[in-house]
């Protein structure tokens, strides 16, 4: 008889203790429809904790592209055309007729131009090439042309991030003679420029530190490539300052597009004045200049944009720019490039994305000829899914262009 309580209370226990296995597994059951009920009621707001290691993650659990600044644009048709005779970068380009004249530049890190390249629209051929002065910047240039003289002003002498000058020299288109004008103030890297009224206008640009911002705006009398000045004078100040900025005189009118506060700066004690990273804020900032002499704010870019200064044409009284650079990606900080062609019509001050580019681009040098747009040079992107700069190119490219008319 004992052995048959025993198995009695044997049996209780084991009443027992399936009921509360019972229990706990309705529980669990209960708890997990609760838990998948709140994770799928907003299924694009799962946060992933922030971890140095996950690269596309933002603090507040958003995954974010690559390619996440890329615009909606219709796809063009782009013919690839002989290729300039040398890669370049931060290159400087002026159009006179059918003939685009390109400008020194970056051919590495390591390595600058020191010449000029000519492209001939109406055969499609790169022809001549001749020397630039050797105290002539070699990058962030400033210049413009009349239709015959070009005006070159200050920028960054040297490879790396060396100093800038303050010379400034004129060029003759037909017979390709060099002249000296009258050296700017104080020197400045890739400072916004224009002929504007009989005078050289030269504003903005990064100080002699290369990535403090500059506001200052100067002004010089010229004609036909002779200063009728001594000196530059002062003029009223760019309300926000900054290189790689687009500057377009259309219709008596002097507009001043995009650009950056900021800009790399040469490694403290570096021998070879090697570059560094520093902070940059890329703008969307468009400013016009007119009868008043008061800068007036105009409608902003579609996004942020720099790196542009001889990235744009006018055609049929609107502005086209190809490619450039946005603000760097918000995870991984690198720079990214942009891969659009916006148009800024000036007659209803209204933007449009009109086009992508083969592969997004900064620094191109654009011309346009025959209702053809052409690019060339600069530095592209990684690929399709990665828009931070690799390669610096010297590809020509061209597409018929279409405006928008709103």
């Amino acid at each position: 008889m004992v052995r048959a309580s025993v198995k009695l209370g044997s049996a209780k226990l084991v009443v027992i203790c399936v009921g509360l296995l019972g229990f706990a597994l309705i529980a669990d059951f209960l708890w997990a429809s609760t838990s998948s009920t709140l994770l799928t009621s907003k299924p694009s707001t799962l946060v992933i904790p922030e971890k140095k290691n996950h690269k596309n993650v933002t603090a507040s659990g958003r995954f974010l592209a690559a390619a996440y600044a890329d615009l909606d644009a219709p796809n063009l048709h782009w013919e690839k055309m002989p290729p300039c005779p040398v890669p370049r970068l931060d290159g400087a380009a002026i159009q006179i007729r059918d003939l685009l004249f390109v400008f020194a530049g970056y051919g590495t890190i390591d390595y600058v131009h020191s010449h000029v390249d000519v492209y001939n629209f109406s055969d499609n051929s790169w022809g001549e090439r001749f020397d630039m002065p050797k105290e002539m910047a070699h990058s962030h240039l400033g210049m413009v042309t009349d239709g015959r003289y070009i005006y070159i002003v200050t920028g960054q002498y040297g490879p790396q991030c060396r100093g800038p000058t303050a010379r400034t020299f004129v060029l003759d288109a037909e017979t390709r003679k060099w002249q000296d004008l009258p050296p700017l103030p104080v020197p400045r890297y890739a400072p916004a420029t224009q002929l504007w009224r009989g005078r050289l206008h030269v504003m903005g640009g990064s100080k002699e530190n290369r990535h403090t911002p500059g506001l200052e705006h100067w002004s010089l009398a010229v004609k036909d490539g002779k200063a009728l000045e001594n000196e530059w004078k002062a003029e009223v100040s760019i309300p926000r300052g900054g290189p790689h900025r687009a500057c377009v005189v259309v219709d008596d009118r002097l507009y001043v597009l995009g650009g950056q506060e900021g800009d790399f700066m040469a490694k403290p004690g570096s021998p070879i004045f090697k570059c560094s990273r520093r902070p940059e804020v890329v703008y969307t900032d468009v400013y016009m200049l007119d009868d008043e002499m008061t800068w007036k704010t105009l409608p902003p870019m579609p996004k942020p944009n720099s790196h542009i200064e001889f990235a744009w044409v006018v055609v049929n009284n609107s502005i086209v720019i190809a490619g450039g650079t946005t603000e760097k990606h918000p995870v991984t900080k690198k720079m990214v490039l942009n891969g659009e062609v916006v148009q800024f019509n000036l007659n209803t001050l209204k933007w449009s994305v009109i086009g992508k580019l083969p592969f997004r681009v900064k620094t191109t040098l654009v011309g346009f000829w025959n209702g053809w747009l052409y690019f060339t040079s600069g530095q592209r992107d990684k690929g399709p899914d990665d828009p931070s700069p690799k390669k610096v190119i010297g590809e020509l490219w061209r597409t018929k262009l279409k405006l928008n008319d709103y």
